[in-house]
């Protein structure tokens, strides 16, 4: 177990892997038809980007209830990117959107964790 002490956000290795998702999802979207490009890939990017902008925003608060609040804010936007991935996926936009659809569930499950630990509801 790797005992660094964690100084920022971006040490905390669920905004590593939500930052690796947007990375993914940016990736994914270039590859869409032009008319979908506007809004659907629109809506993913600034879907994804919520989660790891929320973390960001949680890690920075005092009060753990303020950081409880981000964190939560960013499962509900990790909810959202999910649906916008099947979306896309049946609408034949995106293909390969049952892998990253498992690395949300991964997700999800790192970022519950968070909110537990903050909470003190371990």
């Amino acid at each position: 177990m790797d005992n660094r002490k964690i100084e920022s956000y971006q040490d905390l290795a669920v905004w590593q892997q939500s930052h690796e998702v947007v990375q993914k999802v940016y990736k994914a979207c270039e590859k869409f038809r032009k008319n979908e490009q506007a809004h659907l890939a629109h809506m993913l990017r600034m879907t994804a980007t919520q989660i790891p902008v929320n973390i960001a925003l949680g890690f920075k608060k005092r009060g753990k209830d303020a950081k409880v609040h981000y964190y939560r804010t960013a499962l509900t936007a990790l909810d959202e990117l999910g649906y916008c991935l099947l979306l896309s996926h049946d609408l034949g936009h995106f293909k390969n959107a049952a892998m990253l659809l498992e690395e949300l569930e991964n997700l999800e499950k790192r970022l519950k964790g968070l909110v537990r630990s903050v909470a003190g509801n371990n």
